[in-house]
């Protein structure tokens, strides 16, 4: 009872911290609001630190802490791979987006292409693009700690769903940008200190990380370098590296929330620092989840938790494990917990980008809004944050139907990146291209995206879970905080408890991988392709469409002239 009282009090006293880094963020930052200060820091007001922990942790999201270790232990290391991918597109970034967009000095990065196409429909079907996928990815970033809190706590997912998007409304409309980077910045350091905490635990429990490193071996969990180029295998090394860079390029690249980090920095200069020391950090948070995830998988190695009915997701197996081993630092799980809960609140920045955008090229182009007053535009910046807010509670609730939080991130942000990515492809490097070629790059690849999602539906799959064991499955495999499912005279499975059968519990240690598609079926093996590959796709239909149409409807020596202007 006073472990429970002390977990309860530290998340609490996690998530009151969380209320007052924003208090302190109002009360030192300017003291009137305006639309300025509301979308971007100023100048100077965050430090480097800060601004890199939070560009971070808008890239990897809440994911990284929970994610990625149920990924490992379940599925082994192929996503590991995608890190190839992220740090090949920060340099491509740094060199070819960043310098147009500073040269131009503009608000919203979709007003690039409205001033290089001279087409508000253009600009508004990128905005429409990233909008899409904001929500969508926020929807995976609410619902993710709810599995913690579901799991420990008992707390269903509507509730938690509802509470924390109900509090990153309110901080979005109390706070600015400055506000939700400091918070995002102290938030990924006692995210850190969790995962260290927990890999160093771990390594004694497990006997070292050479027993882990050797564990992980012989159980296939370390699979690299796996260059089969079956288009329809979830992950390789080649779909994790090409896939991961497209979506990357474009998230870093083309999407606001990001740009708007920028553009609160003193210079570009500084920028491009930051981005080049993004990539250490990027590789330093990204591994230390996988190894969390290596280290419990050496400790239930032989005593799966899922396969007993402890646990019935895949992502449950963190909040599970923290409360298994360490029930000896009472106030552990509460801080995990803070950690997931405040992790759900990242999507604060996110909400002040999408707005920004909604506002910028949606909604004040509505004759109503045309003249608006500067204090009257933050309002309706403020109420589009709260309109968005309560779409991302939509999202996260159908999240929840989803087969893990890494299947779902992946498979969202894949399908809008090609769109998005491939109209700013073809606004930098193809000169003769015009608008009628750009919106129907745009458009088609949506409708081929979205025609081979709705095809993969019709697809049956299971899930390609590894092998896992309970073998080695005793009475004092877990502490005694965690009930006994065993009896100790015959080691058995107490059948009355479990309510399964032999055969469902084998079902549950193996799921075979689904095998690829019969060749001589075309849409079958379309509709079976890897969302991994769907960024790359659909940058290639953007991009090709968009020349075609453009060559079609005559090459435009305005729009070349234009392009030269621009970049």
């Amino acid at each position: 009872m006073q472990r429970i009282i002390f977990d309860y009090a530290v998340f609490l006293l996690l998530v009151a911290l969380s209320f007052a880094v924003f208090i302190y963020s109002k009360i030192t930052g300017p003291k009137e609001q305006t639309k300025a200060n509301y979308m971007f820091a100023s100048k100077g007001s965050v430090s480097m630190g800060a601004m890199l922990l939070s560009i971070t942790r808008g890239f990897l999201g809440v994911k990284v802490f929970l994610g990625y270790p149920s990924e490992f232990y379940y599925r082994g290391s192929g996503m590991w791979e995608t890190l190839y991918g992220m740090c090949l597109a920060f340099p491509l970034v740094l060199y070819f987006f960043l310098p147009v967009y500073f040269n131009l000095g503009i608000t919203s990065v979709y007003q690039y292409l409205d001033m290089r196409f001279k087409s508000r429909l253009v600009r508004r079907l990128a905005s429409a693009t990233y909008f899409l996928r904001s929500i969508q990815n926020l929807g995976v970033t609410v619902f993710t700690p709810c599995v913690a809190l579901k799991t420990v706590m008992g707390l269903p997912y509507w509730f938690s769903i509802i509470l924390i998007t109900s509090i990153a409304i309110v901080f979005t409309v109390l706070g600015g940008l400055r506000s939700a980077i400091l918070a995002d910045a102290v938030q990924s350091l006692v995210m850190i200190g969790c995962s260290i905490m927990i890999i160093i635990h771990g390594f004694f429990i497990a006997k070292g990380p050479l027993n882990v490193f050797e564990v992980t071996k012989e159980r296939d969990r370390l699979d690299f370098f796996n260059f089969n180029m079956d288009p329809t295998l979830r992950v390789s090394t080649v779909s994790a590296t090409l896939g991961q860079l497209f979506m990357t390029l474009s998230m870093f690249g083309c999407q606001q929330n990001l740009v708007q980090r920028y553009f609160s920095m003193d210079s570009q200069k500084q920028v491009e620092k930051a981005l080049w020391l993004t990539i250490p950090l990027t590789i330093f948070l990204f591994s230390l989840s996988w190894i969390v995830g290596m280290v419990i998988f050496t400790v239930y190695a032989d005593c799966d938790p899922r396969a007993l009915g402890y646990i019935s997701e895949i992502d449950e197996i963190i909040p599970f494990y923290i409360e298994d081993r360490f029930y000896f630092l009472p106030g552990f799980m509460g801080l995990v917990l803070a950690t997931l809960f405040n992790s759900g609140l990242s999507i604060v920045s996110n909400l002040n980008s999408i707005s920004t955008v909604a506002w910028e090229d949606f909604v004040s182009q509505i004759p109503i809004f045309k003249g608006t007053s500067e204090k009257n535009q933050l309002w309706c910046i403020k109420i589009i944050s709260v309109i968005t807010g309560f779409i991302v509670m939509g999202v996260a609730f159908i999240v929840a139907q989803s087969s893990g939080v890494i299947d779902a991130s992946q498979l969202m942000t894949s399908a809008t990146s090609g769109p998005l990515l491939g109209v700013f492809v073809l606004a930098m490097f193809f000169p003769s291209t015009n608008w009628k070629g750009a919106a129907a790059g745009i458009i088609s690849s949506h409708l081929v995206t979205l025609f081979i999602i709705l095809g993969s539906l019709s697809i049956a799959k299971e899930p390609n879970y590894l092998q896992v064991s309970t073998e080695g499955c005793t009475n004092t495999t877990f502490s005694p905080y965690i009930e006994p499912i065993f009896d100790i005279q015959y080691n058995q499975y107490k059948m009355s408890f479990l309510n399964k059968t032999h055969d469902e519990i084998s079902s549950v240690l193996s799921t075979p991988e689904v095998e690829s598609s019969s060749t001589d079926d075309i849409l079958t093996m379309l509709y079976s392709i890897t969302y991994m590959y769907y960024s790359l796709l659909g940058t290639f239909v953007t991009v090709f469409v968009g020349v075609i149409v453009s060559y079609m409807t005559g090459k435009n020596k305005t729009d070349t002239k234009n392009y030269i202007q621009i970049n």
